[in-house]
Order: structure tokens, then C-alpha cells, then sequence
């Protein structure tokens, strides 16, 4: 156990330097100057040099790297070029926003995946298989920013029923619990279910089918052993490929939702994401950036720590 969990350790330090390298190369080769964001347009050469030494860009890049290597391992992400704040101050809340939706939907996604996948993989090859397979594929090849304003218009401009852009009806940016927060939250929940639901519940059926094709399943039957025994061992053995599927889902959920928070105006990293990439912000697009690869990362090696406990095998390969 220990040995595996150190060998995954030394394998995180290099993909975390890969990490921080690619973040800062990919936003310092989009186009466009992110001081123009703050400056006016009749602004001086001289103003202009004074504004880029004061955020460290008149430096060369691989000395601007190291800086910010530096300084983020301290904690300091920099200040937002836009607002002024601490990235941290900017970062933190939103995190916390794109938590809640990522949570509640990898929750519903894991339920309805894994029973729909389940199912498909027992009635292998019959009509029910096909309905739900066909359920599956339909749920990955939809767009979810698409079904999000289709969504908006069918339940809040035709039918009135759910609000369609916010987090409360007082234009709040942080997630308080209410019931006006949870309202607010059902139509982007569903939106980004969706897809997840439908890789977790091809993936199910794979490894379903697979098991019950296998030997030691045909011995349970065989002995005699009720049929609750028999579905314990075969999710023991697809366990493992859930949680690896889970993981990946959640840490995409957490980072892939730009489009869905934009169309639904939902405070966190994707919005974040989109409003920085729109001012050129870069000391925020770094610190997001950064911290949603890095949240990937380690959702990665949880993943393979929680796949080794369930199926000791896993250590061995």
C-alpha cells in the first residue's frame, strides 16, 4: 500500500511542474496584450512600461515563470488584472460554486449511470439493452450548453416553473443553502448530468457484461448462491472501473463546465474562466487554470488509491 502510494507521489511531481509549464506557455501564446484591458487607449509608452513593471510582464518569460512558480507555492496567485484583488480572493469562492454543481451531478449521474448501465448489461443483446444503450449514446452526443438553453427556454420562458440565469434571486454570488439556491441550481444540475450519465452507463454495461460472461460467475450459479450474492461479487469486480470513470467525470465537471455556467450565468470556475479569457486577464486565467489541472491530478491518483483498496490486483500491474 505504501509503496504503490509513494510511487504515484514521485509520479505527481513531475506532471505537476508539466502542468504549471503548459498553463503559463498556453496563455502567454493567445494573442493580445493584457494590459490593454486596464489601460486607455491615449495611454503613454511610458505609462504602459510603468503598468507592465508593476505586474512583472517586462521580464523575460522563463524569469516571469520562475517568479510565479515561486510565488504560487507560497500561496500567492497574484492579483487580478480587472479587479485588483487577490486571485485567491477571486478563485476560492468560485471553486466552491462549481463544487456544488459538480457534486450534485456526479451524485445523480453515478445513480442513474450505473443502474441504467447495469440493466443494459444484464439484458445484453435484448430490447431493453438497446433502449438504454440508445438513452446512453443520445446523453453523450447532446451539447450540454445547448440543452442548457433549450432547457432555459422550455422550464422558464414557456412554463415559468424554474429561474434561468443566477444563484439567487438577489443576484448572490456565493451558495448559501436556501431553498432559492437550490431553485436555481436544478436547471444547470440536469445540464451537466447529462453526459456523465451516459459514459458511466456505457462503461457499466461493458464491464457488466463482461463479468457475468466470466467463469467464476457461471461457478456461482452453479453452487446455488441467491442471486443478491452473485450481483455482490460482480459489482465488486466493476467497481473499479466506476470509480475510475466517476473521477474523471467529476474533475471534467469541475473544469469543463465553462459553456454551461456561462449560459446559466452560475458563478463559478467556467464563468470565471470565460470572463478572464474576455479582459485577458492572465494572473487569473493562470491560477485557475492551475488549480483546476492540478484538482484533476490528484482526483486521478484518489481514484487509483480507492480502485487499489477495492481490487488489491491494481497494485500489481
Amino acid at each position: 500500500m505504501w509503496r504503490y502510494l509513494l510511487s504515484r507521489l514521485f509520479y505527481f511531481v513531475p506532471i505537476a511542474i508539466g502542468v504549471s509549464l503548459v498553463c503559463f506557455a498556453l496563455v502567454h501564446v493567445a494573442p493580445g496584450d493584457p494590459i490593454d484591458a486596464i489601460l486607455p487607449d491615449n495611454a503613454t509608452p511610458e505609462l504602459v512600461e510603468q503598468v507592465k513593471a508593476e505586474y512583472g510582464f517586462d521580464k523575460p518569460l522563463p524569469m516571469q515563470y520562475l517568479i510565479w512558480v515561486g510565488n504560487v507555492m507560497t500561496g500567492d496567485f497574484g492579483r487580478s488584472i480587472t479587479t485588483n484583488r487577490p486571485v485567491l480572493q477571486e478563485l476560492v469562492p468560485a471553486m466552491f460554486n462549481s463544487l456544488v454543481l459538480a457534486v450534485v451531478a456526479i451524485f445523480l449521474a453515478m445513480i442513474a449511470g450505473t443502474l441504467l448501465g447495469w440493466i443494459a448489461g444484464k439484458t445484453q443483446n435484448r430490447l431493453l439493452d438497446r433502449f438504454v444503450s440508445s438513452i446512453a449514446i443520445t446523453g453523450v452526443s447532446v451539447p450540454h450548453y445547448w440543452l442548457g438553453m433549450v432547457l432555459i427556454i422550455f422550464f422558464s420562458v414557456e412554463l415559468g416553473w424554474l429561474p434561468s440565469v443566477g444563484m439567487g434571486s438577489g443576484g448572490s454570488t456565493e451558495f448559501n443553502f436556501s431553498m432559492d439556491s437550490f431553485v436555481h441550481m436544478i436547471l444547470p444540475v440536469i445540464t451537466l448530468t447529462v453526459i456523465p450519465t451516459g459514459i458511466i452507463a456505457r462503461s457499466v454495461r461493458a464491464a457488466v457484461s463482461e463479468v457475468y460472461q466470466k467463469e467464476f460467475v457461471q461457478a456461482l450459479y452453479a453452487k446455488g448462491l441467491n442471486q443478491r450474492r452473485i450481483v455482490l461479487h460482480v459489482a465488486k469486480n466493476v467497481a473499479p472501473v466506476v470509480m475510475s470513470i466517476m473521477g474523471l467525470q467529476f474533475a471534467q465537471l469541475m473544469g469543463g463546465s465553462i459553456l454551461v455556467e456561462t449560459v446559466f450565468s452560475w458563478p463559478g470556475t467556467g464563468f470565471l474562466l470565460n470572463s478572464a479569457i474576455f479582459t485577458r486577464d492572465l494572473p487569473v486565467l493562470q491560477g485557475t487554470i492551475l488549480v483546476l489541472s492540478m484538482f484533476f491530478v490528484v482526483i486521478n491518483l484518489l481514484v487509483d488509491l480507492l480502485q487499489m483498496s477495492v481490487d488489491p490486483r491494481v497494485k500489481r500491474k
